[in-house]
């Protein structure tokens, strides 16, 4: 085989250009299983000085079914590589081997693809032919038992990868229609309203904190006295607390409702939200 065929050999099977192919081959007197390995390292050594660029694009995507269901997110430099075969093919087999892995991060890097070489393996190379930086994020598993799982997607990239996507566990026994239709109606609620935690007793103390110095700068020069001032910081307090606890909202199909007067009002014995999980590119 003479070496440009070798060179187009190596091009196939790395997807490397055809500049580093080259050096590669001539680097590796020919051997092809050599010059695959100086291609691994020379990408890691790319992929490195990458890592210190942004990637705020990317999708998210959603594996699993009722009874399991997996959210795992990958980041990139610019909409279009997120839109690339390429990198699509990776996120979607990376996606079915997140949700066997429970979200385990450490699990996940050292688990095989279909190729036959780890996950950091295949991350590596796909920096190294794509050119920027691209990076696994964050990562959710509901597999609880005696739970039902729905899900839903906004801004479709393609099949389960999306820009925005909703998980929600709901413990019941029920199979009919009403709740599947319910568990559809409070993802897409969750989706667009964002809610902080399920309950207010469960936001985030830091988060809490951060709003009430917020509220207490904009009252401390209105002139009102102390008393009145920590009424209004109180009520506002309250207000904020009602609005980012999921439980509590304003039902997106019916405002009038709060999301627990929904559950109420469908009277299906033991119905109960277990867990959310919203993700967003970017966010």
């Amino acid at each position: 085989m003479s070496d440009i065929e070798k060179v187009k050999q190596l091009r196939e099977a790395t997807g490397a250009g055809f500049k580093d192919c080259n050096l590669a081959v001539k680097e590796s007197a020919g051997d092809l299983d050599k010059a695959v390995e100086i291609l691994r390292v020379k990408g890691i050594s790319k992929a490195s000085k990458k890592m210190s660029r942004e990637a705020k694009e990317g999708v998210i995507a959603t594996s699993g079914d009722e009874n399991k269901i997996s959210v795992i997110e990958v980041n990139c430099e610019t909409d279009f590589v997120a839109k690339n075969d390429d990198f699509i093919s990776f996120v979607k087999e990376l996606s079915e081997l997140n949700n066997k892995n429970n979200s385990d991060f450490d699990k996940l890097n050292k688990s095989n693809m279909s190729n036959g070489k780890s996950v950091q393996e295949n991350l590596v190379s796909l920096i190294a032919k794509m050119g920027e930086k691209i990076t696994v994020g964050k990562t959710k598993t509901f597999n609880q038992s005696g739970a039902k799982n729905f899900n839903y997607l906004h801004t479709i990239v393609k099949d389960n990868l999306s820009k925005l996507s909703v998980i929600v566990s709901l413990e019941t026994t029920d199979k009919s229609d009403s709740i599947k239709s319910f568990g559809k109606q409070l993802s897409m609620h969750i989706a667009a309203s964002s809610p902080l935690a399920l309950s207010s007793d469960l936001i985030d103390k830091d988060v809490l904190q951060k709003e009430q110095d917020l509220v207490m700068e904009e009252l401390k020069n209105s002139g009102k006295a102390e008393e009145i001032v920590q009424k209004i910081s109180l009520g506002k307090m309250n207000k904020f607390k009602e609005d980012n606890a999921l439980l509590t909202q304003a039902w997106v199909m019916e405002p009038k409702k709060k999301v627990q007067d929904v559950v109420k009002d469908l009277n299906i014995p033991s119905l109960k939200i277990n867990d959310f999980y919203r993700i967003k590119i970017g966010e």
